[in-house]
């Protein structure tokens, strides 16, 4: 009794019995079932499917050549009503025929036909052919050129050519600013085109005479490199963003930091205000795009999406009233109402280090290491790439009249036409000297309020200020174009 177990067993009940004929019958279904279909053969190809796809295929890498038009069967209602109310009534196509023509009631063949056109020709009727058809032919007649290659030439359609970009006069260096003790890393201008500030390496905010360059106050605060400045439409408001992980808000009747936002979790390296409502967004390594309430100090949003770090941003009054570029290489239209990612724009192949908004079309740009891109608001539709700045893209800037300038880390100034995508200047900046020539990289630009002036933060500790040359006309700086097909890239 000492190995009896120690618990109960559970009564098994009976599994019941079926016949062999069930069984039977189920073995074969099994069979039938495992045999019937071969599974490992591929679907059958869905003929009508395979056509439409092929057919877009087809439409898709050759639209933009030019096709051989049909030959016409007959007059258009144009031709019709251009040769009058009478009846026209041309013969059928000649098959394997010598090229002929009509005319004076008799055919005629030869070059001359050959080089005919649509022509109406009094008639001037033969004894031999007005004995049937004077009562049934009209006055005039067309005369019908037969040849091939001219009515080819004449109705093949044209292939979208480049448009002419418009002219633009060309910039050139005004003005030279020094002051700061290390790499100036963003810009932004007062709302009344008095002043404008910049932000540096050196840990310090300096604000300048716009007019005439001179340095009027420095700010102090910051523990590491500012690189985001923005200036309020609305208040006497000055943002300030760094590396230190520090948002500061700067009363600028008092010079004094008055307000602070903490959350960020590392570096920030962007900032831009909402125009109409009293927001600040915020973006850098942490991959976020943060929300603040400017009065609370509270943050409102923290939105995420981004894989790597958020670099250059700007905002809109209407959806979508933020867009972020990121080191992932992709572009987030955001929804502020619900904290979340309206569209993604991955077309981008390296990181998205500049975004520019147009002042007066709905539309920005982008610059990456690949290419420059434009796009529509607010879904974000692809426009157009501007291809020939082959170098870091840190920075765009668009102006009302429709000039684009791209500054990057080698120190090369693009200027575009925005409307069409060509390049119509390249500059390059000068490193001040005792500086180093790898030393010429633009970090930023910005023009100012009346958009005649663009000023740019360079690598070399120094503020450049360009204006447009006077002396620029349309004869010395000609606009370089060449009207090729143009195949525009999709993405």
């Amino acid at each position: 009794g000492f190995f009896l177990p120690l618990f109960k067993m559970a009564e098994v009940s009976e599994v019941p019995r079926q016949t062999l004929e069930a069984l039977a019958y189920r073995s074969a279904k099994r069979t039938h079932d495992f045999f019937l279909e071969d599974h490992g053969k591929p679907v059958a190809e869905f003929e009508e499917a395979r056509a439409l796809k092929l057919a877009c295929k087809v439409a898709d890498e050759y639209a933009h050549i030019p096709t051989e038009a049909a030959k016409p069967k007959g007059p258009s209602a144009q031709v019709r009503a251009l040769m009058g109310t009478a009846a026209l009534a041309l013969p059928a196509p000649l098959k394997q025929s010598p090229t002929l023509a009509l005319t004076n009631g008799s055919p005629a063949s030869g070059a001359s036909a050959a080089s005919s056109a649509l022509v109406a020709v009094p008639k001037k009727p033969t004894a031999g052919a007005a004995a049937g058809a004077a009562s049934a032919q009209p006055s005039t007649q067309l005369a019908v050129a037969a040849s091939d290659s001219g009515a080819r030439g004449a109705l093949v359609a044209r292939a979208p050519s480049r448009p002419k970009p418009q002219w633009h006069p060309h910039w050139k260096l005004q003005r030279v600013i020094s002051g700061h003790q290390g790499w100036v890393r963003c810009v932004a201008v007062d709302p009344t085109n008095q002043w404008f500030a910049t932000g540096s390496a050196d840990r310090t905010i300096k604000i300048w005479d716009l007019a005439s360059g001179t340095l009027k106050l420095s700010l102090t605060g910051h523990v590491s490199t500012v690189r985001g400045l923005v200036v309020s439409d609305r208040h006497p408001y000055l943002f300030s963003c760094g590396e230190d992980k520090s948002v500061k808000c700067w009363d600028l009747e008092t010079n004094k930091v008055i307000r602070h936002y903490h959350g960020h979790l590392s570096a920030i390296y962007a900032c831009a205000l909402h125009p109409t409502l009293d927001i600040l967004f915020t973006g850098g390594r942490d991959s976020t795009v943060r929300v603040w309430d400017i009065r609370t100090k509270a943050q409102v949003h923290c939105l995420t999406g981004h894989t790597n770090t958020v670099g250059s941003m700007f905002a809109n009054s209407v959806d979508p009233q933020v867009v972020s570029g990121s080191h992932d290489s992709t572009i987030r239209l955001w929804d502020l109402a619900a904290g979340r990612s309206l569209a993604t724009l991955t077309n981008h192949k390296k990181s998205v280090r500049a975004l520019a908004m147009h002042p007066k079309e709905f539309t920005f740009a982008s610059g990456s290491p690949d290419n420059i891109k434009e796009w529509y608001l607010p879904d974000g539709k692809f426009i157009q790439n501007c291809n020939g700045h082959d170098a870091i893209v840190n920075c765009l800037a668009v102006n009302t009249d429709g000039v684009m300038v791209s500054g990057a880390d080698n120190g090369s100034l693009c200027f575009w036409d925005y409307k069409t995508g060509s390049k119509f200047q390249s500059t390059a900046s000068i490193a001040q000297p005792g500086s180093l020539d790898s030393e010429a990289g633009v970090f930023a630009m910005a023009f100012d309020r009346s958009y005649s002036r663009l000023i740019t933060t360079e690598s070399d500790k120094s503020i450049k200020v360009y204006r447009e040359d006077p002396l620029s006309t349309e004869e010395t700086h000609p606009v370089v174009w060449q009207p090729e097909v143009l195949k525009r890239d999709r993405f």
